[in-house]
């Protein structure tokens, strides 16, 4: 067994923890047989290879490669953390950074790798900083180069990272908002995504196996019935299954979002017992660096390389890479309810830890300001045991909450003022990405207009059930526009008069869950100022919602 193999127990079997029925589960075992697809043996020649410590590209497989992977061939990205490169790099002015091909390329491209990103529409010398946080995705706007070094430092000093964060790495590995404290949860999905962060930055300090990945690759582990893990948007997916009494996981593989297409991940018809995460995990890692495409960047994610081998020949290659060479078919005990209603963790709900409750806060659209930070860090100290759980979506859980203490914590102004635990029906759902106020490639802005619509379109109907909006500011659909119930789309269009201005395309019908499925394009090219009559009128003819100056007349 490798050095990562940790023993976990199985989670609790006692009925009462899961009063549930009828019993129909959401199944991650193929629901037919597997259509063969005809593979040249010479296909399955790694394409990558190890050199000097790092793993490169084969030479005979350079030509008609994207300028990304010209890019890392030219420099290994990691040098700019492993060998110093970050602190010379701080100490050059940034406009000679920019005059020479090789710097320029590092903070545009090779800093991603330690999770900088750099501003460059709007806020010249400027970058964003994205955490490596197991269980979530925390972006610090604003970070200068010189400063770099230093919050290097001062992160690692607090057991926090940035390393492997961006471009064609590992992204923060999910698990449930609730883990360790929700009374119906499957399994703490913590010590699953704390190894695997661990696994895949070699402990902070880098893991070279994997910084070479074709594209972007997420990774989750299933906790609740609810999924609030989305497991169907992942590359790999980890949903609790049983298997000869034995407590593992089946495996979902290939789910992904792009400007061309989108696809929902697939069984891979394997399970693994807890003992396996890490080694599975390294598996499929190992096959998509090794045999993933590398040309045109819009067909480089790890379904793309499932399509071309087929999900069997896909299925091999990983099983050839497991320890023991060796992968068991899909279990039929999954243990993920089908037939569940997705809980809301707003607001204040017990704990399976008796006295104690957990106290889910609204942040509208995301957004936290130092100050914001720094009184949510009290609050978590005074009423908790200093610690925050984030959601993906972009909400904050303050845990371990005394009952005693509950009263005097909903009175604190950050909660009445800004965070509120009770948002309304709208609010409460309401996800933007970052727009273009901050991010270069958004083509509209998505913050603050999401907000508005909200407000404005709440003025003008009630409605009786949330109803989840999405808003991404470009079709990279950060926002997830598609998995929800109503998702605007950044775009350029023309108004009335033919002039250029921010618009949207509507995507409606979207669900993650027991029954998920994509969302549809409903309307395209709306012009954002007359969004709110189309949005109400979604509402009040398919959410049911009523017309305020109806229901008032009716009162």
């Amino acid at each position: 067994m490798s050095s990562f193999s940790v023993r976990f127990l199985a989670p609790p079997s006692n009925p009462k923890l899961l009063p549930f029925c009828p019993k129909t589960w959401l199944s991650a075992t193929p629901g037919v047989a597997p259509v063969a697809v005809e593979v040249d043996t010479a296909r399955l020649e790694p394409r990558a290879e190890e050199r000097g410590g790092c793993w490169v590209l084969k030479e005979e497989y350079r030509g008609g490669i994207n300028p990304q992977e010209k890019v890392k061939l030219e420099k290994d990205p990691m040098k700019l953390f492993m060998e110093g490169g970050i602190e010379e790099l701080a100490n050059i002015p940034f406009e000679e950074i920019e005059k020479a091909k090789i710097t320029k390329d590092d903070i545009d491209v090779r800093l991603k790798w330690l999770g900088l990103f750099y501003r460059r529409k709007h806020h010249y010398g400027r970058f964003m900083m994205r955490l490596k946080l197991p269980n979530g995705n925390w972006q610090i706007r604003g970070v200068v180069l010189p400063d770099v070094p230093e919050i290097l430092k001062g992160l690692t000093e607090v057991g926090l990272t940035s390393l492997q964060s961006g471009m064609d790495n590992v992204r923060n590995p999910v698990g449930n908002p609730l883990a360790g404290i929700d009374p119906q949860e499957i399994v703490d999905t913590r010590p699953y995504t704390n190894l695997l962060s661990q696994f895949i930055t070699a402990n902070a300090l880098g893991n070279l196996n994997f910084t070479i990945l074709p594209r972007k690759w997420n990774v989750c582990v299933v906790g609740s019935h609810d999924l609030y893990e989305y497991p169907h948007i992942n590359d790999l997916a980890y949903m609790p299954a049983n298997k000869d009494r034995r407590f593992g996981f089946n495996l979902l593989v290939g789910g992904f979002f792009s400007p061309k297409r989108c696809a929902e991940a697939i069984p891979l018809d394997a399970w693994v017992s807890a003992d396996d995460v890490i080694p599975v995990c390294r598996a499929v890692l190992e096959a998509y660096r090794d045999l993933g495409f590398r040309g045109n960047r819009q067909k480089t994610r790890m379904m793309w390389l499932i399509d071309e081998l087929g999900n069997e020949v896909f299925r091999s290659e990983v099983e050839k890479r497991m320890p023991q060479q060796k992968l068991e078919r899909a279990s039929h005990e999954d243990m993920v309810q089908k037939q569940w209603e997705r809980r809301d963790y707003l607001g204040v709900h017990p704990q399976k830890q008796e006295g104690l409750s957990y106290v889910g806060l609204h942040t509208p659209v995301g957004r936290v300001q130092a100050d914001d930070m720094d009184e949510l860090a009290r609050l978590a100290d005074v009423y908790g045991t200093g610690e925050l759980q984030l959601t993906v979506e972009q909400n904050i859980i303050i845990p371990n909450v005394n009952n005693s203490k509950l009263d005097d914590m909903l009175q604190e102004p950050l909660l009445k003022n800004k965070f509120s635990p009770e948002p309304s029906l709208l609010m409460k759902s309401l996800v933007a990405c970052t727009g273009n106020q901050f991010c270069g490639q958004a083509i509209i802005e998505t913050k603050a207009r999401a907000l508005k619509v909200t407000e404005e379109v709440e003025r003008q109907v009630a409605i009786t059930r949330p109803v989840r909006m999405h808003w991404t500011g470009c079709p990279n659909t950060c926002g997830q526009v598609q998995v929800v119930d109503i998702g605007f789309m950044g775009c350029m269009t023309r108004d009335e008069n033919r002039k250029a201005c921010e618009g949207v395309d509507i995507f409606l019908g979207g669900r993650i869950g027991s029954d998920s499925h994509l969302g549809d394009v409903y309307k395209k090219s709306v012009p954002c100022k007359d969004l709110l009559p189309i949005v109400v009128d979604i509402l009040v003819k398919q959410f049911g919602a009523v017309p305020r100056n109806r229901e008032e007349g009716e009162d």
